[in-house]
């Protein structure tokens, strides 16, 4: 895309995932392009079509409220989509914040004191900041729990632990492009867009989707090696105090198959913490004997 006309690339993208036939217009095998036509964007935001196509072009950069608003409809764009086109139709400044990386002591306090439930802490570019030991208990079968999407994309135990893949690498790939929206400026955000871009074709193909849908709580089905099936209930916490940090939080109904496969979860959790540490006294009693 060009980084000088991100308004273009956006529209684009947006034109591109509008389905004809969900706005009225014929889905016929004629079409030459995916989605719709620049005329009948303009046609439905009552707009010219050289006009649109000067937008999309980067040749009008001034487009008013007025008509971000009709575009906006035309491609049936929800509110963190409209919000996106907005700040980049209307030039808004970006906020100033910037993310944080570091987790605070008491949101960690916080989210060790849930022993019973899996949670953990993710930062801008989805890297795993912190998290409980039950958290590392659920995605153990990876070979490393870093980073959410690098885990999703490039790791091969992704496929059997997720009961839908595509689903779940859908949510994280557009939580990424909201996360993207709000720190323009990230670089790990970049250095994560980078490389999976060229890693992973996967990625690079939904990523050029430009779907900007956050997720914040979730259904989730995994596969964990020794539990079996779990149907979790995900939410993510906005942490205020830490912008782009969110604690995520998986849940299960009471009295349920999957409540008692995290009690199952819990008890693994404590017989790896309880391994780890008998490993380490054994290594004190090696360095002092």
């Amino acid at each position: 895309m060009d980084a000088d006309n991100k308004l273009g690339d956006y529209l684009r993208a947006c034109r591109a995932m509008t389905m004809p036939s969900d706005v009225g217009f014929p889905d016929d095998s004629s079409r030459r392009v995916p989605g719709l036509r620049r005329d009948e964007v303009a046609l439905l935001a009552g707009v010219s079509t050289d006009y649109y196509i000067r937008l999309e072009q980067g040749r009008e950069r001034h487009p008013s409220e007025q008509v971000l608003q009709a575009i906006a409809r035309a491609l049936r764009l929800d509110d963190d989509a409209a919000a996106h086109l907005f700040r980049l139709g209307l030039s808004a400044p970006w906020p100033s914040v910037q993310p944080t990386a570091t987790v605070g002591r008491d949101l960690r306090r916080l989210m060790d004191s849930m022993r019973d439930v899996p949670a953990f802490i993710v930062g801008s570019a989805q890297d795993i900041l912190a998290a409980n030991a039950m958290a590392q208990e659920l995605y153990s079968g990876f070979d490393r729990f870093d980073n959410l999407l690098r885990m999703i994309f490039l790791d091969p135990f992704a496929r059997k632990f997720y009961g839908d893949w595509n689903k779940a690498a859908a949510i994280a790939v557009n939580n990424l492009r909201a996360s993207a929206a709000r720190f323009p400026d990230d670089e790990r955000i970049g250095r994560v867009v980078g490389g999976l871009s060229v890693h992973s074709p996967a990625f690079a193909t939904m990523w050029a989707r430009y779907e900007i849908r956050p997720r914040t709580h979730e259904d989730k089905h995994f596969r964990h090696p020794q539990v079996g099936d779990l149907h979790l209930h995900f939410e993510a916490l906005a942490v205020t105090s830490a912008p782009g940090q969110h604690l995520s939080v998986y849940s299960a109904d009471p009295a349920s198959a999957d409540s008692d496969a995290l009690i199952l979860l819990h008890r693994l959790a404590e017989q790896r913490a309880a391994s780890a540490e008998q490993e380490l006294v054994s290594e004190e009693e090696d360095t002092h004997s």
